[in-house]
């Protein structure tokens, strides 16, 4: 298939046909985070198994997130040009394909370099979702699309702890994979029927080799040398190498991109303060939002047990992301719902620290934790992709998304650090874990505040 298959003239004309496909993309949202959020309930499993170090086992995440970062906005401008429909159904079939995979996986290394393969898969989702509800919806019902679909992300957040530690508790961590075979074969058929083909596209050009070699080699050291610092096998001096050689890809990067002809990431894109201090809000909420999915495992046990406790995190975010835009006053634009959503993120990462091995405690404000998050991020994304051309916004959409992988991913990196730190004291290192996302989450209060266009005016 090298062209788009057009919708059937029934759903077409259908007065609900962008709902129709905002629920389709709900699917792959849902696929997604489901992922996730099970699979940090499979690293004690995996330690056990390979006997391996947590910072070796994080890379079945970090490798799947890296890979994430640095395609999605690549992805994002390939679909802008050959079609979000097209991009995203085969987005479908190769993450489902590769999580057979890696159900299949017979060590440690296969079960990494699988993540890498379903992580392609995943770029051809996330680079298209935000950009297919935003063309499938009228303006004025953006945010509320928006907020579906981020209840459908919390959806398969909350699903992810309990089904994750019951999977892992009975049936092995393998288990954890196959679970998005089914999902995908039903997301495939209902995107080919439901999905609308791309009406506004945008040229390509040449292709930025050179920025995607440099996003993907600054991300990676940057993973890799705190993985160093977290305990991964290698010198000290190694690992601080790699962080600042980090930073000296990210600086090449900028220039490059200024300079190409037709950039990976267009920098233009940025310059909306709504766009730019809402990628860094973006990249702070889903630091705050994941660390705790792979913290308490390792601090209550990965069990049915643990599971069940770390629902009420995404629980929260679902409430929220399919409830505030009812119950909160109308008249609160994106600022005021974020410094709530922050503001609330942070007192509950405080709290958590206090008693961060009590059970009962922790299911309380971890759902209030969620509650934050949920109503931070559709007010971010909205300010965001409201700020952005339509006819790019599937580049858009892959900046925000490659922001949100990049947050999970330094969440995991920080949970494993900051454990390190704590050494045998679990407790320790979890409220190392807490404060530091109290301080991210007081970040993302800052950019509601400083980078919406209430602010500005």
């Amino acid at each position: 298939m090298a062209t788009e298959p057009p919708r059937p003239r029934v759903i077409r004309e259908h007065p609900h046909a962008g709902w129709l496909a905002v629920g389709t993309v709900c699917l792959g949202a849902f696929m997604g985070q489901l992922d996730a959020s099970i699979v940090t309930l499979t690293f004690p499993a995996l330690q056990q198994e390979f006997g391996a170090p947590l910072a070796a086992v994080s890379w079945v995440s970090l490798a799947y997130l890296l890979t994430l970062v640095g395609l999605v906005a690549a992805v994002g401008r390939v679909a802008d040009a050959a079609g979000r429909k097209l991009v995203y159904l085969y987005g479908f079939v190769v993450f489902s394909a590769a999580s057979a995979a890696c159900a299949l996986a017979p060590g440690l290394g296969a079960l990494v370099g699988f993540r890498v393969l379903q992580a392609v898969g995943a770029a051809m989702l996330q680079a298209n979702s935000v950009a297919l509800v935003v063309t499938s919806v009228p303006r004025r019902s953006m945010r509320a699309a928006l907020g579906v679909q981020a209840a459908a992300q919390a959806l398969g957040l909350a699903l992810g702890p309990a089904l994750g530690g019951v999977l892992v508790a009975t049936a092995g961590w393998r288990w954890v994979f196959w679970v998005n075979v089914p999902v995908g074969v039903v997301a495939v058929a209902a995107g080919w029927f439901l999905l609308p083909r791309t009406r506004e596209r945008t040229r390509i050009g040449s292709f930025d080799t050179p920025g995607l070699v440099l996003l993907g080699g600054s991300t990676a050291a940057l993973l890799l040398g705190l993985s160093g610092l977290a305990g991964l096998a290698m010198p000290l001096w190694a690992a601080l190498g790699l962080v600042a050689a980090s930073g000296v890809g990210l600086v090449a990067f900028v220039g490059r991109e200024r300079r190409a002809p037709s950039p990976l990431v267009d920098l233009t894109v940025l310059r909306p303060r709504a766009v730019s201090v809402g990628l860094v809000g973006a990249l702070s909420a889903y630091l705050v939002l994941f660390a705790p999915l792979a913290l308490f495992p390792q601090v209550l046990g990965a069990h049915g047990r643990s599971g069940l406790i770390l629902t009420a995190l995404p629980v929260g975010f679902a409430v929220a992301a399919l409830l505030a835009e009812r119950l909160l006053p109308r008249r609160w634009g994106a600022q005021a719902r974020g410094v709530l959503g922050a503001g609330a993120g942070v007192v509950a990462a405080v709290a958590l620290a206090a008693r961060p091995d009590d059970a009962v405690w922790a299911i309380a404000w971890l759902a209030l934790l969620g509650l934050g998050v949920g109503v931070f991020i559709p007010a971010n994304n909205s300010a965001i992709m409201g700020a952005i051309p339509v006819g790019v916004s599937a580049t858009g959409g892959g900046l925000v998304n490659m922001a949100r992988g990049l947050g999970t991913a330094l969440g995991v990196t920080l949970v494993a650090l900051s454990l390190h730190l704590g050494g045998p004291d679990v407790v320790a290192g979890a409220r190392i874990a807490l404060v530091a996302l109290a301080v991210v989450g007081g970040v993302s209060a800052l950019t509601a505040r400083v980078g919406r266009p209430e602010a500005a005016r």
